[in-house]
Formats: C-alpha cells, sequence, structure tokens
C-alpha cells in the first residue's frame, strides 16, 4: 500500500510539475537574442495582455536599433 502511494505521489508531483512548465526570464532572453541575431538585451519584464502571460524583453540589435519582442511564458513562441 505504501509503494502504491509513493507511485501516485511521484506521478501527482510530475504532472503538477509539467503544468507548471513555464519559460524563465533567462530562457526568454534567449529566445529574444536569438529572433534579433545576437542583440544585446536591455531589459526583461512580465507583461500581461489579455488572458496571456508574455516577458517583453527589450534588445538593443547590431544596427543601434531598441526593440521589444514578446515570449510567449507558457509556449515559448515569440512575437
Amino acid at each position: 500500500m505504501k509503494a502504491l502511494f509513493k507511485v501516485l505521489l511521484c506521478t501527482a508531483c510530475l504532472l503538477a510539475g509539467s503544468a507548471y512548465a513555464a519559460v524563465s526570464r533567462d530562457d526568454a532572453s534567449a529566445l529574444a537574442q536569438k529572433k534579433t541575431n545576437g542583440g544585446r538585451v536591455m531589459s526583461v519584464e512580465k507583461f500581461v495582455e489579455g488572458d496571456k502571460n508574455l516577458w517583453r524583453v527589450k534588445v538593443l540589435t547590431g544596427t543601434g536599433e531598441v526593440r521589444a519582442v514578446f515570449v510567449d511564458e507558457a509556449t515559448g513562441k515569440v512575437y
């Protein structure tokens, strides 16, 4: 019985962990740098638009342009 409880508890922890799998601040920075061909990250902030939690990453591009790149915290999709 104890073994079954441990298995169920471990399974519940794994499922809960995957539900909260989110893109971290560092992941968002890396994705924004990739999107801007290696730009320099100036700031990273959480941003909410409707029902989506986004990271707003301000990047200084190689041409001197400041771009705001948005990264969906749940999916990693870059806008």
